[in-house]
């Protein structure tokens, strides 16, 4: 009696990884189209209706008990920061100066600050051309630099 060979495969039963793979595989998918979407949209047009109204143009010297002295470029102190005081604009001078000194420029020319008239503020570096605009770290953060021009209000 001839034996008979069957090379059909059994059926499995589907498996459970299946529907999560096509969920990844569909979420994936929606989100490069809105990465592709994104990328084609025009950035808003920069506010350019704003007006400085004070500036205040400093240098930032480091004392040896660890405070940094804010001068006006007359000399005049502006501010003092205490050790461990005033983080925000301790790290925002200390980024700037260290864009001066990885690009081997002069740390002498002085950072100038701005209030616009808008109440926005910025934090200029004119020898690297870097701006900060300092209501894009907050309000708090941004009261922190304010408090060196008289009469500024933060919006």
């Amino acid at each position: 009696m001839p034996v008979e060979l069957n090379f059909r495969r059994p059926k499995r039963p589907p498996s459970p990884q299946k529907p999560a793979l096509l969920a990844v595989a569909g979420l994936l998918g929606v989100t490069l189209v809105a990465v592709f979407l994104g990328r084609g949209q025009a950035a808003e047009p920069e506010d350019t209706s704003a007006r400085a109204v004070a500036t205040l143009a400093f240098h930032a010297e480091d004392r040896p008990d660890g405070a940094i002295d804010l001068l006006a470029e007359s000399g005049r102190l502006v501010a003092r920061i205490a050790p461990g005081q005033d983080g925000f604009i301790r790290g925002t001078l200390r980024g700037l100066a260290q864009a001066r000194q990885r690009e081997g420029l002069s740390r002498l020319p002085p950072f100038t600050l701005t209030r616009f008239d808008n109440g926005t503020l910025s934090l200029d570096d004119a020898v690297t051309g870097r701006r900060v605009a300092l209501q894009a770290f907050g309000p708090t953060n941004a009261a922190a630099f304010a408090r060196l021009l008289p009469g500024t209000e933060v919006r």
